[in-house]
């Protein structure tokens, strides 16, 4: 019989950098071993999975909303479809900054997956500057996300004051129960030891504390060569995300494109795109924009993240203004 295997969750809320922090641990991965990757996004077009593919992993996307909405059919189709392709030696499940883990949790240790899976240690990233804002610690997600966490890994410490750094170990240090299993980082960068061992499957404070629905049933996506420009938009949990899927020979300048995820009105900007100077990774999060080669894809993908509703048409025209209009230089 084949051994259950080892399981994650990756858990933070929206933009503390949990993609960066699973390719890091794929960066790990003890050589000759298979590891997979379930992946939510609340968007719909699929950047993270993109990005998560250029570490050689094997990537399975359940896109639309958080996961615990779709934590029932959509996530285990995705799972099984996952499982049975990559017959993986680990699997981490990366669901959206914007859901609740409990149902998730429940899925993962219910009847169908119980001799399947083996649950690890789940993780939660935290951004020390986020705890300043009474928003997010009084964020439902965000506070079921810790409960459920076994490590709680304080991310982004580079962009830290001191008294910032402080401030989150104060806070772990409040939390009841208390917390053991507590590190800090910097870049996402993770210690691969923390995927060993179980899960105390900690209960949550509000495990419904949001209206749960069933997903719509999937919209097949277009052909990119019969649609080579195509805009989605997706809301839920008090945000809105406006995607693009965008053939690959269309170019874009890298100076405009980074000009406008500055855009103050994103809380979130992502792409993996064609630019005049090679293919790009472009990830804004809080104000801090990071910027890295990529390997070719088979078309670009572009998304923003706002608090507030977007003028679709006024952000595709900067998008459509922001296409390169010479050659590119590879």
């Amino acid at each position: 019989m084949t051994s259950p295997i080892p399981t994650n969750l990756v858990l933070g809320f929206l933009g503390v950098g949990k993609t960066t922090a699973i390719m890091d641990l794929l960066k790990k991965k003890p050589e000759g071993e298979v590891w997979a990757v379930l992946v939510n996004e609340f968007g719909e077009v699929g950047i993270d999975g993109a990005m998560l593919e250029t570490e050689g992993a094997f990537v399975r996307e359940v896109p639309g909303g958080c996961m615990c909405c779709v934590a029932g059919l959509p996530m285990q189709i995705g799972l099984n479809q996952l499982i049975h392709k990559a017959r993986p030696d680990r699997l981490l499940i990366e669901p959206t900054g914007l859901g609740h883990p409990s149902q998730i949790l429940e899925t993962l240790t219910g009847e169908h997956y119980r001799n399947v899976l083996t649950l690890g240690p789940v993780l939660c990233l935290v951004d020390p500057r986020r705890l300043e804002e009474s928003r997010v610690l009084e964020n439902v997600q965000f506070q079921d996300q810790v409960a459920a966490a076994d490590i709680l890994v304080a991310n982004k410490t580079d962009l830290c004051r001191p008294e910032q750094v402080a401030r989150f170990d104060d806070w772990v240090g409040s939390l009841r129960p208390a917390r053991t299993a507590v590190f800090h980082t910097r870049y996402g960068c993770m210690d691969i030891g923390w995927l060993d061992g179980d899960t105390a499957l900690s209960t949550v404070g509000s495990p419904h504390a949001h209206h749960h629905h069933d997903p719509a049933e999937p919209v097949p996506v277009p052909d990119i060569q019969e649609e080579p420009w195509q805009r989605i938009s997706n809301q839920g949990q008090g945000h809105f995300s406006l995607g693009w899927r965008i053939h690959p020979d269309t170019v874009f300048s890298e100076t405009a494109l980074l000009a406008l995820s500055l855009d103050s009105r994103f809380a979130r900007f992502k792409a993996v795109v064609h630019t005049d100077v090679g293919w790009r990774t472009i990830n804004m999060a809080d104000g801090a924009l990071s910027v890295s080669e990529c390997e070719p894809r088979d078309l670009s993908r572009i998304e923003v993240i706002s608090e507030q509703r977007p003028d679709e048409d006024e952000l595709d025209a900067s998008l459509r203004a922001s296409i390169n209009k010479t050659e590119p230089s590879c």
